[in-house]
């Protein structure tokens, strides 16, 4: 069942809604992997994610692992995927009405 479109505040800035983006493609993303895509700094990256975080949105983990260094891993939760999802079909029937002429 689709999530009804609902506006989120928390999603609709810029990196954050690309962070839901790729991150609703993908099980799981490395930190790095997004602050890459993102094309942002370290630091840009993590105030995003702990705004995700803190929204329930996202789940971080550092698996510990044999040697190196500890990389941070994310998730998208269920309840990030369904604001993801509603957030998207609220923008998309916004684009639907603007073309129609309707607002």
């Amino acid at each position: 069942m689709k999530p009804a479109p609902a506006f989120d505040e928390v999603i609709h800035a810029p990196n954050r809604l690309k962070i839901c983006a790729l991150l609703a493609t993908a099980t799981t993303a490395e930190f790095g992997t997004l602050r890459d895509a993102l094309a942002v700094a370290d630091s840009v990256t993590s105030k995003q994610l702990k705004v995700l975080t803190e929204a329930g949105y996202v789940k971080l983990s550092k698996p510990t692992g044999t040697g190196g260094r500890a990389k941070t891993w994310v998730t998208l939760t269920p309840a990030g995927r369904r604001a993801f999802e509603g957030h998207l079909a609220m923008l998309q029937q916004m684009a639907a009405d603007v073309s129609q002429g309707v607002g």
